[in-house]
């Protein structure tokens, strides 16, 4: 359950050199994980718990070379990569929690063979890819990759890595450098192939949860905001804002992941909890009609800050108790509703009208006057079409010292949320997420329109009478950084 916190740490991507014109935009497009697929509310349940498992914590370890080191986990929703040569399709899971690239590799010990997603286990065979080479010990990457402890790590060896997740699962293998191939937008909706030269990890054995066909996809990209993340060696390599936003639709299905800069629409912004792995920031109060919960210290164990953190890789979203149960109390108050037991663990009740009409507006309200509306139709789950479910969820915490705030896509989806690292702020603005953004070149000062994308064409999508996210786009703006 949510009690197994993960370790967390900040491994490995390197960004050695893009050969693109640094100033344009990329596309990478990206599609929700269980697309297509009847799911149930314990499926969901049981994600992000395994997620959660592998992402709370903010320990910090040393890694071992070859040994315990510990790493985040899975997102939501998958990319379409295409790396070497002569370039081979790849799907990994987006996840702006983790910081490591990695693919499952030929050869890999109990790396599923079959995805319950329909999607191809094929392996990443770097001996097939003409442009790729091997990382060793003496080479630099490796020095950063492990903090600069290599003492057992001759130089003329193989980098290796080894993850292990709190949960139990785990990843390890090897590091490989080559060719991975983006979508470089020329133009308002036009974009053109470009290829750059990335160093991943080869998985060569998985074990645990990430061992299963369930959910299996190729492995993960992560978007996370340490200095090894995506985003992060991109920006330190010159070659982008170190500024990224997500929109995610949960009507249409479709979505937009930008790096870069966007111009439209703005949004009100709040300061980032400081010196966290993760995105954090202080929420003050929950507003439900005319009651106000007030977020006191006290049930996060007595810490300053009642940090919340925004998680695009979480379905559900996940409260201390004591404020989930005054939630709940106060959404079903009044009405005679008979709440029964969904899967075991979810409060569903029998309802076929307009929830909006009936239920409260919920406002999560932050500091520097940030607000989040959710709306009865986002945290009341369509179940069936006479049930609906209650989405928020106790956090399960053990304690009030691990009594935290996790909010997914719940009450993320239908909004623009812009991550600015560069300034250290985090905010949002209520959007169509099937509509257009407007990002900025700063090397040209051109802007751009970017739009919501799919891998393939996907109609709409329930996971056990649910509607779920759909599509996206990952949109990588390039500047040349002055």
């Amino acid at each position: 359950m949510m009690e197994q916190w993960r370790v967390a740490l900040a491994i490995v991507l390197l960004v050695n050199q893009f050969g693109c014109s640094f100033g344009n935009v990329v596309t990478l497009n990206v599609k929700h994980k269980f697309a297509g697929q009847q799911r149930s509310l314990s499926a969901m349940k049981s994600h992000d718990t395994r997620r959660h498992a592998r992402l709370l914590s903010t320990v910090d370890i040393d890694v071992p070379l070859g040994g315990d080191g510990h790493a985040t986990g899975a997102g939501l929703y998958f990319a379409k990569l295409l790396i070497g040569n002569p370039l081979e399709e790849y799907h990994v899971q987006v996840d702006t929690g983790s910081d490591l690239l990695w693919l499952n590799c030929v050869g890999c010990d109990k790396c599923p063979t079959e995805s319950s997603l329909g999607l191809e286990q094929k392996p990443y065979d770097p001996k097939k890819s003409s442009t790729s080479s091997l990382v060793y010990c003496k080479d630099e990457f490796c020095s950063a990759a492990h903090d600069g402890k290599l003492d057992h790590c001759k130089s003329d060896s193989q980098c290796e890595y080894y993850v292990v997740y709190g949960d139990g699962s785990g990843n390890g293998g090897y590091f490989v450098k080559d060719t991975v191939q983006l979508q470089q937008v020329t133009g308002n909706l036009q974009t053109a192939p470009t290829n750059g030269t990335i160093v991943f990890g080869c998985g060569s054995k998985r074990t645990g949860e990430l061992g299963t066909s369930s959910e299996a996809v190729n492995g993960i990209i992560g978007f996370g905001q340490a200095n090894s993340s995506v985003i992060s060696q991109l920006a330190a390599s010159g070659k982008v804002r170190k500024k990224f936003a997500h929109c995610l639709d949960n009507v249409e299905g479709g979505g937009i992941f930008t790096i870069g800069e966007v111009v439209a629409p703005q949004s009100k912004r709040t300061r980032m909890v400081p010196k966290q792995l993760h995105y954090k920031i202080t929420m003050k109060e929950v507003h439900i009609g005319d009651t106000i919960i007030k977020l006191e210290t006290s049930f996060f164990g007595g810490v300053d800050e009642n940090a919340a953190i925004i998680d695009s890789g979480t379905t559900l979203s996940y409260l201390p108790t004591k404020i989930n149960d005054q939630i709940v109390e106060k959404i079903t108050s009044g009405k005679s509703l008979k709440i029964e037991k969904v899967d075991g663990q979810f409060s569903c009740f029998k309802y076929d009208k307009n929830v909006d009409d009936e239920f409260p507006v919920i406002k999560l309200h932050f500091k520097d006057s940030l607000v989040l509306t959710v709306y009865p139709h986002d945290y009341l789950i369509k179940y069936s079409d006479d049930m609906r479910c209650i989405g928020w969820q106790p956090n399960g915490a053990k304690n009030e010292e691990e009594d935290m705030i996790l909010l997914g896509d719940l009450v993320l989806s239908n909004k623009l949320v812009i991550y600015d690292l560069e300034n250290q702020t985090l905010g949002w603005a209520e959007y169509n997420c099937t509509s257009n953004v407007k990002v900025k070149d700063a090397k040209t000062g051109s802007e751009y329109m970017v739009g919501a994308h799919t891998i393939s064409s996907t109609s709409s999508l329930t996971i056990g009478g649910i509607l779920i996210l759909l599509s996206m786009s990952i949109h990588l703006l390039h500047f040349l950084i002055p």
